[in-house]
């Protein structure tokens, strides 16, 4: 077994300065990257904090009970990131993704939901508002947050075996009260909900037709996402990533399956139907089959970094903008001239990469930008 790498430098305190360009950069929708990628999809990081201890994600040996979290003052207000959220919007954003850590830990969340409904893309419509959990808090909010704008749910879900699900998040969380959430959310109305399984080798495989058949014919959209080198503590190996190929030869062998048509450009779920009509899974597989050609997401930290790609090494700095008096104008020029610049595509290039090594090279943790 590899050992795990525990980081020497903390990436919440590694920014690059977010400047406003000499040359202004006005928000006209029809923003694009150096690879002519559009800026579509913004997803926002609202807090650093999670209750769950998952091994791929936070593990307990390095977010343990001395782990330091940033300070409510560091953190964006709702006010902050409504601002910015405007101004993403006006370059093309059309759909906002809150996640975490675990999004429902940040107190009177359905707030920030109801300030952000109030915005509107260049189409002048509303953004699609979604959100990613681990459901552990979903049954008691789920109607506080629909009342307040939000779209849909995505629920974070290894396994229904519950042995296996307590190991996995590591705090010993039962998988009834998860289940609980998903049914809550669709009484909401907060649909149709996703369930994320993130299959990792020699961990909960055996838990992949077990989700098939809970959730087939549900409503539910089940997605099985390839064990990923995210951040630098997960102790990540390749031996241990299932590819989705295997994972949907496992489903056709008893549930046959037919491609389906991507729902939107940039989507990272590639979609399959199950032949008979009883609904659809999807596979994310990023390890093995790269998506970023037509890559649309910008990432924004808790504390107002802006990362460009999820393997990103370093947040350019956007609070110190919104805090140092820059204006709308200004602060939407920056945002423009950052994208423009953009020329990330690690899922490609991974395999002729070196390893992370030192300080700028450690690749920023998922727990703190969200998925």
């Amino acid at each position: 077994m590899a050992e795990r790498v525990i980081p020497l430098v903390d990436q919440r305190l590694v920014a690059l300065r977010a400047a406003v360009p000499e040359r202004a950069v006005p928000a006209t929708g029809l923003l694009a990257d150096t690879l002519g990628r559009p800026l579509r999809d913004l997803r926002i990081s609202v807090t650093d904090r999670c209750n769950f201890r998952c091994s791929y994600c936070m593990p307990k040996e390095v977010f343990d009970k001395d782990y330091k979290y940033l300070p409510h003052a560091s953190l964006l207000s709702f006010e902050e990131i409504t601002r910015l959220a405007r101004q993403f919007l006006a370059h093309g954003v059309r759909k906002i993704r809150l996640t975490g850590g675990e999004p429902l830990l940040r107190k009177n969340l359905e707030v920030l939901v109801d300030q952000l409904a109030q915005l509107r893309t260049v189409e002048g419509t509303p953004p699609e508002l979604t959100l990613t959990t681990n459901g552990s808090l979903l049954a008691r909010k789920a109607k506080a947050l629909k009342d307040a704008g939000l779209q849909r749910v995505t629920v974070s879900l290894d396994g229904l075996d519950d042995a296996v699900f307590r190991r996995m998040n590591d705090v010993d969380f039962p998988v009834a009260e998860v289940l609980e959430g998903i049914a809550a959310a669709r009484e909401a109305g907060l649909g149709p909900v996703k369930v994320n399984m993130v299959v990792k080798r020699g961990t909960n495989e055996h838990e992949i037709l077990t989700m098939a058949r809970h959730f087939r014919g549900s409503g539910i959209v089940l997605r099985f996402i390839e064990y990923m080198d995210v951040g630098a503590t997960n102790g990540w190996r390749m031996d241990e990533v299932m590819p989705s190929s295997e994972v949907r030869a496992r489903i056709a062998a008893e549930f046959p399956l037919v491609q389906l048509d991507p729902t939107v450009p940039g989507e990272t779920a590639e979609r399959w139907g199950y032949a008979d009509g009883e609904g659809e899974v999807g596979f994310i597989s990023s390890v093995t089959q790269a998506f970023c050609g037509d890559c649309n997401r910008a990432r924004l930290s808790t504390e107002g970094k802006l990362y460009l790609c999820l393997f990103a090494h370093n947040g350019y700095d956007l609070r110190a903008l919104l805090r140092g008096g820059a204006g709308d104008e200004e602060i939407a020029s920056a945002i423009g001239h950052i994208w423009q610049g953009r020329s990330d595509r690690y899922s490609e290039l991974r395999g002729t990469m070196a390893a992370d090594t030192g300080p700028g090279g450690r690749r920023v943790e998922m727990s703190y930008i969200g998925g």
